[in-house]
């Protein structure tokens, strides 16, 4: 893997456009790019709001992160206003950001004939030489994170394991290492052509939080506002040979382009989704969220209905969105600083 990080990223230079200083306004331009850990889903009011004929399927909410950065820079601008392009998006891959037209999956409300494609996230924020500030999250939907859960549930209510299922996949599927290597070229490709979009802005990758607790015994095994029937040792598996890596080829990509990461791993050790809920900032496969978004979703997950409780798929909550923006707020400010 650090052979074809080397080439590929010798590669990708080739094509960065030179740095230079953007011209002079009177307010920077951010945009936030990435997936559901980006857009909030479930946490806040929907933006656009319900009835707005620009809704478009992403389900990006108030209070996710890029929302409270903004209001927190609006209130203590840093030299100038800043404005926010959020063109995050639900079940975006690394392809969404800068290759590929997306067709958005949100279960809230579809039109008729289900949600139009929308176009590459670079190319809905206007990325331009006049961009001041890009922030992206994203991979996750790329590993396949999500599906990997799945499997993991359902080999772990059959009293298997989806460790050994990665590691000696079956025929037409990838191995754990397999992913993470396609993951790091297609990153490699994304942050080329986000510096060719905006080749003045200063760009800040936000990596994932600790969604898995330290020790796979702290999960309760078969609880739906936890992990379900994921094993104690797969849950370890997921969190070592899974997320974990997932951060660091997210970090090492970006250190080569001269970016800025986002580490919120570290600071939401302890607040995984199998913590108590009054600590936890991930919810688990059930879990609290919003009234307008739904008990279940399509695919191989129970009804949250009979607890009670919403559809939440093992991702961040309010109190999670807090704290990623406390460290994208503040790569944000150094960041413009350094211009």
């Amino acid at each position: 893997m650090a052979l074809a990080l080397a080439v590929g990223l010798t590669l990708a230079a080739s094509t960065l456009v030179p740095s230079g200083s953007a011209g002079a306004s009177d307010q920077y331009e951010w945009a936030a790019l990435g997936d559901s850990y980006t857009a909030g889903i479930f946490i806040g009011d929907p933006r656009p709001a319900f009835g707005d004929a620009s809704r478009d399927g992403c389900d990006r909410t108030t209070n996710a992160y890029p929302d409270i950065v903004d209001q927190e820079l609006a209130q203590f601008p840093p030299g100038k206003p800043v404005r926010l392009t959020d063109v995050s998006c639900g079940a975006a891959t690394i392809a969404h950001i800068a290759n590929a037209r997306q067709t958005p999956l949100s279960p809230v409300q579809p039109p008729t004939g289900g949600w139009p494609a929308v176009d590459p996230q670079t190319l809905r924020a206007k990325l331009s030489d006049q961009t001041d500030i890009v922030t992206i999250g994203i991979g996750g939907n790329s590993l396949s994170f999500g599906e990997i859960l799945l499997k993991c549930l359902e080999q772990g209510s059959t009293g298997k394991s989806c460790r050994e299922y990665y590691t000696n996949p079956p025929e037409g599927e990838e191995t754990i290492q397999d992913k993470l290597a396609r993951v790091q070229d297609e990153y490699i490709e994304m942050l080329a052509k986000v510096h060719q979009a905006a080749p003045n802005a200063k760009v800040i990758t936000v990596g994932y939080p600790a969604v898995l607790p330290e020790t796979g015994s702290d999960c309760d095994r078969l609880s739906l506002t936890e992990l379900g029937a994921i094993t104690h040792a797969d849950v370890d598996w997921l969190r070592d040979d899974v997320l974990k890596p997932l951060n660091t080829t997210i970090q090492r990509v970006t250190d080569f382009f001269g970016d800025r990461y986002v580490d919120v791993y570290s600071s939401s050790i302890g607040h995984d989704a199998c913590q108590p809920a009054e600590t936890k900032w991930i919810e688990g496969i059930c879990g609290d969220a919003a009234d307008y978004w739904p008990t279940n979703l399509p695919g191989a997950l129970p009804s949250c209905a009979t607890i009670g409780k919403r559809a939440t798929v093992v991702h961040p909550n309010a109190a999670g969105h807090a704290d990623t923006a406390v460290h994208v707020e503040r790569a944000i400010r150094i960041s413009l600083l350094e211009r």
